[in-house]
């Protein structure tokens, strides 16, 4: 099969690079499009300044006219300058079930990134550990939730035949929500109230969070910084993520508790699960998909964990048990049964031990694959 790559070059070509994955996986059960004008966002620097201060190449793969592949190139400097590593990264890849068409994008991003200077080629991975990362290898029965990947199997064997191997698996956990508040929970929670001047915020309206955006993102930077993949974030880019997300947030599931300064020491946000709402709506919010996506999040049994940090001084305080019950009891009263924790990287000790104690299991596995070059 003779495979041509062309460079995304012109808006036309980019709406096709965005929406090709529609075609991809229209047979593909259970395949949860993005939301297509997040996409848009993610791929325009006037809303993402992560493409302005990273070097990146959006490249598709045709047969003749027709669009069988594409591959995104990125070069997070900041990161690089961190870590003192010459890496690039490729993203956004799909292809049909051909390793030539593998072999042709990973060569592309392979000469890009080696006229560059970089020695080594890590992904999936996007600007960093917010986009979708890895391809699924585990869970495939599973319904995906919003920023994960969920791949045609064939996609990691034509990987691995390119000479990729393991760089890093994140887990998701699967986890029934107790008919009860474990024991072990009230004791810690008691015991934190009574030792600690610490208070729980809960919030009735997306109003009340606004002025705690900032501040979460803030512990984030600080909470985050081991991760793998994290990147700290600017003000600016705290206002984005904010924006991205705010409109799906649901008040009943974030959870903020204040120190005797009143200052973030640690927060929680969960969503309920919109899955399904999204592939009915076909990723578009407008002119009715919007609708499609809240019906979701109101009628589903699962809860979807999506963020959290506690802040270094307050670690081992049984801050986490507080927020976890006041998730409960919320999940409670809404008749909420199943939680996924998205991703954990698997050497978090710590996070993974937290979510076992409660019943966690293992239930879906992504992998960053890497390969020198």
């Amino acid at each position: 099969m003779p495979v041509t790559i062309k460079i995304v070059s012109s808006k036309s070509e980019l709406k096709k690079f965005i929406y090709y994955p529609l075609e991809l996986h229209k047979d593909h059960k259970n395949w949860v499009p993005p939301i297509f004008s997040e996409e848009f966002a993610f791929y325009d620097p006037t809303k993402n300044k992560s493409l302005l201060t990273n070097e990146h190449i959006l490249a598709l793969a045709y047969e003749n006219n027709r669009i069988i592949g594409r591959v995104m190139g990125i070069i997070n400097k900041h990161y690089n300058e961190i870590y003192n590593i010459k890496d690039a990264r490729f993203f956004a890849i799909e292809c049909i079930n051909d390793q030539q068409v593998m072999h042709e994008l990973i060569e592309f991003i392979k000469k890009w990134a080696v006229s560059k200077g970089m020695t080594r080629l890590v992904g999936p991975y996007g600007f960093s550990d917010k986009d979708p990362q890895g391809f699924m290898i585990e869970g495939y029965d599973q319904m995906p939730l919003i920023a994960t990947n969920f791949n045609f199997p064939y996609m990691v064997q034509l990987l691995e035949n390119e000479g990729f191997s393991k760089e890093v698996d994140c887990l998701s956990y699967k986890m029934m929500i107790p008919d009860t508040i474990p024991e072990l929970y009230d004791q810690i929670l008691q015991r934190t109230l009574k030792n600690h001047r610490l208070r729980l915020l809960e919030f009735k309206h997306k109003r009340d969070l606004k002025q705690y955006i900032v501040p979460v993102f803030r512990l984030v930077n600080q909470a985050y910084s081991p991760i793998y993949g994290f990147v700290p974030l600017d003000e600016q880019e705290m206002k984005e993520m904010a924006e991205k997300y705010f409109m799906i947030l649901d008040c009943e599931f974030v959870k903020v508790i204040l120190d005797e300064n009143n200052e973030v020491a640690a927060f929680i946000v969960a969503i309920p699960n919109m899955s399904k709402g999204i592939i009915k709506a076909k990723g578009k919010l407008f002119p009715f998909g919007f609708i499609h996506i809240l019906k979701a999040a109101r009628n589903t049994d699962q809860l979807d964990l999506f963020l959290g940090a506690v802040k270094d001084k307050y670690r081992n305080l049984g801050l986490d048990a507080m927020m976890g019950k006041s998730v409960f009891e919320s999940a409670y009263k809404r008749n909420l049964k199943i939680i996924d924790s998205h991703l954990i990287l698997e050497n978090n000790e710590l996070m993974k031990a937290e979510i076992e104690k409660l019943g966690g299991v293992v239930y879906k596995r992504y992998r960053v694959y890497q390969k020198n070059i």
